[in-house]
C-alpha cells in the first residue's frame, strides 16, 4: 500500500482508518496530534501493533514506538466520528 493509501471502516457512531506514516511519531508530531484530538467532540484512539492509546496523551503516543512507514490505525467513537478520523488522519500524512 503506497504511503498516501488508506483503508476505512465507518459503522454508526465508529469510525476507522488505516494511515502510513510518512515520518517517526516523535514528540511534535504526537504533541499536534494530541492537541488535535483533545478539540474533538468524540473519542480518539490510535493503534500500532497491538497496542491502542487514547489519542489526546502525548507520552501515550509516543510510546506507540511508530515510525516511518508503519501502518497505525485511527479510531474514533462518538459524535463526528467520521470527520474526526478524517482530519485526524490529513494531520498525520502530513507530519515531518
Amino acid at each position: 500500500m503506497p504511503p498516501s493509501s488508506d483503508t476505512s471502516l465507518h459503522t454508526g457512531d465508529t469510525a476507522e482508518i488505516d494511515v502510513v506514516l510518512p515520518a517517526h511519531l516523535h514528540a511534535r508530531p504526537a504533541g499536534k496530534l494530541a492537541r488535535a484530538a483533545a478539540q474533538l467532540p468524540c473519542r480518539l484512539e490510535i493503534s500500532h501493533q497491538d497496542r491502542t492509546v487514547d489519542a489526546t496523551g502525548i507520552l501515550a503516543v509516543m510510546g506507540l514506538g511508530a515510525t516511518a512507514g508503519a501502518t497505525i490505525t485511527v479510531r474514533a467513537h462518538g459524535d463526528g466520528a467520521h470527520d474526526a478520523v478524517t482530519e485526524i488522519c490529513r494531520l498525520l500524512r502530513a507530519i515531518d
